[in-house]
């Protein structure tokens, strides 16, 4: 896969692809900024993924998760188009680590269905199947709700979160970490109930208090 991406960006983006950028800002789950060896500035946007809003679940745990695996490091870019929002979308690389599909494979983002053709990021799916198996990250959600269909509702509302009836029958009027018995409880009303403001700080535990 490496070798096609790398092909697009030899094509459109030339000498982009042999240079060393180092991240100096982490936006979201998919969103960075490195700046060159020349001190300029470029903001870009992973390839292929889409990982939650802020306003989501696990939001926050994706940024977080980025951060952890490439800020303040220099990475390699395989760099494919500018975006409408002036982004340069692109492929990063830690070595020989790609990080869209580490992002992938620790359960932190989607593969983006729309931008991600399988035929050449088959790996991706393959990663997102396992993540979702093994119910890491975002995938410990019964029902995680796709960060396009997040901010689109009126296009996907077939891909709103469906709930168990019998499961939902079980949700009370709680809505606060001190009204809730312990742990169990709190993950129940976060997941099931989907009571987000148990989990303030977007990493997907709610109520750090019982569940740390």
């Amino acid at each position: 896969m490496r070798a096609a991406t790398l092909i697009l960006s030899l094509i459109c983006f030339g000498a982009l692809a042999d240079t060393p950028y180092t991240v100096v800002g982490i936006s979201d789950g998919d969103t960075v900024t490195l700046l060159s060896p020349d001190k300029k500035q470029l903001h870009v946007r992973l390839m292929a993924i889409d990982a939650p809003e802020k306003a989501q679940p696990y939001g926050n745990a994706a940024k977080m998760g980025l951060s952890r695996l490439i800020f303040k490091k220099q990475v390699g870019i395989d760099a494919y188009k500018v975006d409408r929002y002036g982004r340069t979308v692109a492929t990063l690389w830690l070595g020989e680590q790609d990080i869209c599909l580490e992002m992938v494979k620790s359960g932190m983002a989607w593969v983006y269905t729309k931008y991600a053709d399988p035929r050449i990021f088959p790996e991706y799916y393959s990663a997102e199947a396992q993540a979702r198996t093994k119910h890491l990250g975002l995938w410990s959600q019964p029902n995680p709700l796709p960060p396009w269909a997040f901010r689109h509702p009126d296009q996907y509302s077939a891909a709103q979160p469906v709930v168990n009836p019998k499961a939902k029958a079980t949700c009370g009027n709680k809505r606060f970490c001190k009204q809730m018995k312990d742990c169990d409880e709190a993950k129940h009303y976060l997941t099931v109930c989907q009571v987000h403001q148990l989990d303030k700080n977007g990493d997907g535990v709610p109520c750090e208090s019982l569940c740390r």
